[in-house]
């Protein structure tokens, strides 16, 4: 392959560790605004709560051992490129498609809820046109490049952490134990736990998405970590804040809302008070943040499936500004069609949360196979093995199964008028996907010397400061 073709297939490295953070954070931010509450319903105030304990440890362990795969390999296809390297390209196209499903499925779900906040601010705004207008506005913005797109997520992720801390302020002196602990606080005993942890994982999807930037930033191997570490411990400290205050303010009663923040100080400051409504304009910024940042991901893994010959070539062509146009506009076509016929967010965090924990056993699966099949690969950081994966793989499991057996059989989503079982949409997606694969996908893959040789193509002119991932290390 020529230097060129590794230019025109190359995305600008333009980022350093506090855009990595913002955009890992933003990915994630609005998961704190909502959607996680519905988890309530499902196990009651302390089975959400126990979920949450249990997912903040998952994502601790999985965060620390995706630092190991993404300064290792730091390519714009994360999840997938890790699978195809450890696995094979099947492997790769399937973990693939799971990120997929999270990305695509995830922003219209936070779409629904910037809708149902612009209406809670403004009564006369239509939420579904709100919804839909956001959508694409910010598929438009996401066209600036990624450094410009990065800038506008750090601001929009710093105003979304200054809502959160006038939510904290205005909530916590009204906090009223007996709204935790009551009679129904474990309405199903333990098994609430499990059943709320589909929605526990809403406060933290979307956090690996970072990785799939990793070909943009400056210093992968010392920034990625940095970036990361700093990302998970910032979410961590704000889960406990929203979900102790939200349910000490009575927001685990009644059916969960699209906007509950603002709900939960409505109950105690009233609907004359400036605070709800400041809080739900803010709160659009976390909304924003993470609807712009999983864009960024989308794209980026759209882009790289297509680089390597998985999906059609067109969908990695770059404009001028290094942006992958059409791996923008086609999954986000999907998203805003999803959107526009979505009644409620829950279904469409279900299917998001179902990619996200099968992506995540996938990629752990990876970390293992690599350990054994290329102990000599340049690990920049390395995870205390096997420990720390060990834990986060059987944590992965049990949540995957969760997901499964509690949210995907049982639920439904309203597609052009008609109740669509969630199973029947995964099912659908995964037959077309694995069909595309064996008739067009895998003639058109590029060998993976050929994939991974463009990380070196990419680091030619700054090698004094960057390692190498090519033949040398794929280990095939």
């Amino acid at each position: 392959m020529s230097a060129n073709q590794g230019e025109n297939q190359g995305l600008q490295r333009a980022l350093k560790p506090i855009h990595l953070w913002a955009i890992s954070v933003g990915m994630v931010i609005s998961g704190q605004y909502f959607g996680w509450n519905y988890g309530f319903e499902e196990g009651g105030v302390i089975g959400l709560i126990l979920a949450a304990l249990f997912m903040t440890i998952f994502y601790t362990a999985f965060m620390f051992s995706y630092a190991e795969l993404s300064t290792s390999i730091p390519h714009a296809g994360g999840p997938s490129a890790y699978a195809r390297r450890a696995m094979g390209p099947f492997a790769g196209f399937m973990t693939g498609i799971a990120v997929l499903i999270e990305f695509v499925f995830a922003p219209p779900a936070i779409a629904v809820s910037t809708g149902a906040y612009l209406n809670f601010l403004f009564p006369a705004v239509n939420p579904v046109y709100a919804t839909v207008l956001v959508f694409i506005f910010f598929i438009l913005i996401n066209m600036v490049g990624v450094k410009g797109a990065a800038l506008i997520e750090m601001v929009a992720t710093i105003l979304a952490l200054t809502g959160l801390a006038i939510y904290y302020g205005a909530g916590v002196s009204h906090i009223k134990l007996e709204y935790i602990i009551n009679d129904n606080a474990l309405p199903h005993g333990l098994t609430g736990m499990f059943m709320a942890i589909p929605f526990a994982i809403w406060f933290y999807l979307a956090i690996e998405g970072g990785a799939m930037a990793a070909e943009e930033v400056k210093n992968p191997q010392k920034d990625i970590p940095k970036g990361f570490i700093a990302g998970i411990s910032t979410l961590a400290l704000c889960t406990v804040g929203t979900l102790i205050i939200t349910a000490g303010l009575g927001g685990g009663i009644g059916k969960p809302s699209d906007n509950p923040l603002p709900e939960a100080l409505t109950s105690v400051y009233g609907d004359s008070s400036i605070l709800p409504k400041l809080v739900a304009f803010i709160g659009l910024a976390g909304l924003i943040a993470s609807l712009h940042g999983i864009i960024i991901g989308y794209s980026r893994q759209t882009f790289a499936l297509s680089r390597a010959g998985y999906l059609p070539k067109f969908l990695s062509k770059l404009s001028k500004r290094h942006v992958p146009t059409w791996g923008l506009v086609v999954p986000g076509a999907i998203g805003v069609i999803a959107a526009a016929n979505a009644t409620f967010a829950s279904q469409l965090i279900i299917l998001a949360v179902f990619g996200a924990a099968m992506m995540y056993c996938l990629t752990l699966v990876s970390l293992f196979i690599l350990r054994r099949k290329e102990p000599n690969l340049n690990r920049p950081f390395k995870v205390s093995y096997p420990w720390v994966p060990g834990i986060a793989i059987v944590m992965g499991a049990i949540s995957l199964f969760c997901v499964v057996y509690y949210s995907i059989l049982p639920e439904s989503l309203p597609l052009f008028s008609l109740n669509v079982p969630l199973l029947a949409i995964v099912a659908i997606i995964f037959a077309f996907a694995i069909g595309y694969y064996y008739f067009v996908g895998r003639h058109r893959l590029l060998p993976m010397e050929e994939e991974f040789g463009l990380l070196d193509i990419l680091d030619d002119e700054d090698a004094e400061e960057q390692p190498t991932y090519g033949k040398k290390n794929t280990g095939n």
